[in-house]
């Protein structure tokens, strides 16, 4: 008897509105791990196992969220849900990223503010902050090693680090400059500006997928120029009306329409992921504004590593801590006022990246070949890596000497921060394993010692 031929994969089913719906609900639950960890799920839920998309256009997407401002796993569950669903899917997909963080985070800051103090919390935090600093580190030399491919790289890197931990410049213009010399450098010196990707090749194909690398754009992604306006329009009508409402109500320098003004700030200047803006945000929240203190800064950080969603979800911590100790809605609302500053913290910080794929998809979606990075965001990646190992110094000064230098060493911190990073570097522990073993660590130091 002959064998029949094997029958060729053929593509899934068309996936319905709330099928993709529950599967956005479920990704905002687990998406632990930071980009790469949120992306490396993406990947294999959609790509490998639901064959929703084929791996060629998910990493046509990913290049192209690569290079916008915001963060890349969000707007990648962005794209990919409006191509699937148009404008409705991709709102859907992008809220549910953060939605259930933005409440988790709510929680353990009222948690933090209230019951901070208490040996069970203070010790707990004095095992997570060692291991952040070893976390960015970790960031800066993952940063480093996919970017720093020239020397004349290595020295912008150096400059934007001078540049913050010496001269204290402001890093909006850090970044401008790193842009301009980008820029000439594109033009003058293209070779020194060339970087690969950051999130590795293709893999071998898993089969057709319903969106396949052959598959026609739909009508709704193809580029319209009276589409671009209406999503331009709509954009800025949700940005301009909460924060009229915000200056009507309060004016310019209430602590919330500042807020407002100061994260969507913070949004356009995310090159790099969350890292990259939180030298940003530590000067303007707690130097310029001191919605919250350097400390707890820290704290923040740490909360945003334990909780799923993209980790610049820690702007929902500063909103919190700022309207809460801050008394918004006067001394018997204080949990309230923490909670709409948190609110209005994310509404700002993420806004921007729905706008951004819902006007650049279209033109990505124009083609389907690899989208490479210009001269001027490469050399602002540079400047990047720069502003997170001064951010890791940041970190370390306050974890090793929380009193200052004159006040002593603290070796237990320390012995905490170097064994978070062998784990990290040498035996490629994930984020939230460290965390794990770092706070049990630093409740044992601090109630048995």
């Amino acid at each position: 008897m002959t064998q029949s031929p094997q029958e060729a994969p053929v593509a899934p089913p068309v996936v319905g509105f709330w099928e993709a719906f529950r599967f956005w609900l479920k990704l905002g639950f687990i998406s632990f791990g930071g980009p790469a960890g949120q992306i490396a799920i993406m990947h294999a839920e959609l790509v490998e196992r639901r064959h929703w998309i084929s791996e060629k256009r998910f990493l046509h997407a990913l290049n192209f969220c690569m290079v916008l401002p915001g963060p890349e796993a969000q707007q990648l569950a962005i794209y990919i849900g409006w191509l699937m669903h148009r404008t409705r899917g991709g709102i859907v997909a992008g809220t549910l990223f953060v939605l259930p963080s933005l409440f988790i985070l709510i929680a353990l800051s009222w948690i933090y503010i209230a019951f901070g103090d208490s040996p069970l919390v203070a010790g707990l935090f004095y095992g997570i902050k060692p291991a952040v600093t070893a976390i960015v580190v970790q960031a800066a030399h993952r940063i480093g090693s996919r970017a720093l491919k020239s020397g004349l790289l290595w020295a912008v890197a150096v400059a934007a680090f001078v540049a913050l931990f010496a001269l204290h410049i402001p890093f909006p213009l850090i970044i401008a400059v790193a842009a301009l010399v980008g820029y000439l450098g594109g033009r003058f010196a293209p070779e020194k500006f060339k970087t690969g990707g950051g999130h590795g090749k293709a893999a071998s194909s898993v089969g057709p997928a319903l969106i396949d690398d052959e598959t026609p754009t739909p009508e709704h992604a193809r580029f319209s120029r009276s589409r671009l306006i209406s999503v331009v329009a709509v954009g800025m009508l949700l940005w301009s009306m909460p924060m009229g409402l915000l200056f009507m109500l309060n004016g310019w320098q209430d602590t919330l329409t500042q807020m407002g003004w100061f994260f969507t700030k913070a949004a356009l200047l995310t090159f790099g992921g969350a890292y990259a803006v939180l030298p940003y945000v530590y000067q303007g929240a707690v130097d310029h504004y001191g919605w919250l203190t350097a400390p707890q800064m820290i704290d923040g950080l740490a909360l945003g590593e334990t909780t799923p969603g993209p980790l610049i979800m820690v702007v929902a911590f500063v909103g919190f801590i700022g309207g809460y100790t801050n008394g918004l809605l006067g001394p018997d609302a204080l949990f309230m006022a923490g909670a709409i500053a948190a609110a209005v913290v994310t509404w700002f910080t993420f806004l921007p990246s729905f706008i951004f794929i819902l006007v650049g998809g279209p033109l990505v979606e124009s083609t389907h070949g690899n989208l490479k990075f210009t001269a001027p965001l490469t050399a602002i990646t540079a400047a990047v890596v720069g502003a997170i190992f001064n951010l890791a110094l940041f970190f370390g000064y306050h974890v090793m000497w929380p009193q200052g230098f004159g006040a002593g060493f603290d070796w237990g911190a320390a012995a905490i921060a170097v064994a978070a990073a062998v784990a990290l570097f040498r035996f490629k522990r994930n984020v939230i394993e460290v965390i794990a073993v770092a706070a049990v660590t630093g409740l044992l130091l601090t109630t048995v010692v």
